[in-house]
């Protein structure tokens, strides 16, 4: 029996159901008088858990990124069709929707780590641009509706929009933070993307991005990094923390630079020893997906658990998500007499300013980090840079 989602548009979502008790899902094509039909080859399964119904939610999702795809394929005459009148209609929701769809069929084909994790970056910000499109003006918005006007708003808004509104569309929560002015610009920056493309495409005769004056773009800031001084180290090794494993893997990524990602996948067998006796871990960095090599100091393993019996594939951290996390340092930082907004990857900030502050060079620490690109690890160096300037200027008037 077929099941129709009812819809104004030339392409409908459809679902059939099979013997085995799942259901198909296809495309109904109807144009020009003729009837197609599509079969996407994606599955609802039965809803007997939440895993289920999640799982269902995700692949409803994808159908309704093909479909967008379709429709503008269609109304582009990428089909072979004429209609004029269609191609003027694209939605600028379904057009965003068609360009993320095709990142992520590059996201399934794709085997090169490091394009691989551009392209995942690309299309989860593209579904985070529509959302808030979405709730800055609906999605009802045709490409040839948006002009200066439309774009100078959505920049207006974004000053006072949420930073999670992901969290408000997927699990009901709220959150009272606002987009930082780098995170605005972001947002600028991939619907500018999209634009430019549908100038490209034909689809806008005026690309409105050259209306702009230069002040109403959002500008991107340089990034403040928070970092603990060796003092305030010291003050968090001495002050108990009511969870333990959160303060090991704090001080352990204090003291090799790795990202809370990266930590909580360590296993014992990432741990390896040299000719020397010296500890270093082989593991692949989840964020860039290279494998890299990292000499761990005796700092650092210091402040590692005990292993026991564990085998080479139970994990070193047992530790929960990164939010649980923030909130047990939040508590364990104000009980050192520490005042700094301290998350996990302030432990990573630390790790690159001590070493740059021990007279370790820039390059090494780039190295050490496994920063794709020196300009990101010279970001920490103009911090260093900035406290021997405050550092000397304390000298200032000494003899007054």
């Amino acid at each position: 029996m077929k099941t129709q989602v009812k819809s104004k548009e030339p392409i409908k979502v459809r679902v059939k159901k099979l013997a085995n008790g799942n259901s198909s899902i296809y495309l109904d094509i109807y144009t020009d008088g003729k009837r197609t039909y599509e079969f996407l080859k994606l599955y609802l399964v039965p809803e007997k858990t939440k895993s289920d119904k999640t799982t269902n939610a995700n692949t409803l999702q994808l159908a309704n990124a093909i479909k967008a795809k379709r429709i503008v394929e269609l109304q582009n005459n990428e089909h072979g069709f004429s209609n004029t009148a269609l191609k003027s209609k694209v939605k600028l929701f379904d057009y965003i929707q068609k360009i993320s769809e095709e990142y992520f069929q590059k996201l399934l084909k794709e085997k090169q780590p490091s394009i691989n994790g551009k392209v995942k970056g690309t299309h989860q910000k593209l579904n985070a641009l529509l959302r808030h499109l979405k709730q800055y003006a609906g999605d009802k918005i045709i490409l040839k509706q948006v002009d200066k006007e439309y774009i100078k708003g959505f920049i207006a808004y974004l000053k006072t929009a949420k930073n999670s509104l992901y969290r408000e569309y997927e699990r009901g929560t709220n959150c009272s933070k606002y987009l930082s002015q780098n995170t605005q610009h972001g947002y600028y920056l991939d619907l500018a993307l999209c634009i430019n493309r549908a100038y490209r495409d034909g689809l806008i005769s005026v690309n409105p991005l050259r209306q702009l004056q230069p002040g109403d773009i959002p500008k991107k800031q340089e990034g403040v990094r928070e970092y603990l001084t060796i003092d305030e180290v010291k003050a968090l090794v001495n002050t108990e923390c009511v969870r333990s494993t959160v303060k090991q893997a704090f001080l352990f990524a204090c003291f090799t630079g790795l990202r809370f990602s990266d930590v909580k996948a360590l296993t014992w067998g990432d741990f390896h020893t040299d000719n020397e006796g010296d500890t270093f871990i082989q593991y692949r960095q989840l964020k860039t997906q290279k494998q890299e090599y990292l000499q761990v100091s005796k700092e650092a393993i210091k402040f590692m658990p005990e292993r026991g019996e564990a085998s080479d594939n139970e994990k070193v951290f047992l530790v929960a998500t990164n939010g649980h996390i923030n909130l047990a340092l939040k508590a364990w930082v104000m009980s050192a007499g520490i005042t700094k907004n301290v998350t996990f990857h302030v432990s990573r900030h630390t790790n690159a300013t001590l070493l740059l502050s021990l007279g370790v060079p820039i390059e090494t620490v780039s190295k050490l980090l496994g920063h794709s690109e020196i300009k990101t690890t010279q970001i920490y160096a103009k911090v260093i840079d900035k406290n021997k300037k405050e550092a000397v200027n304390k000298l200032n008037g000494i003899t007054d």
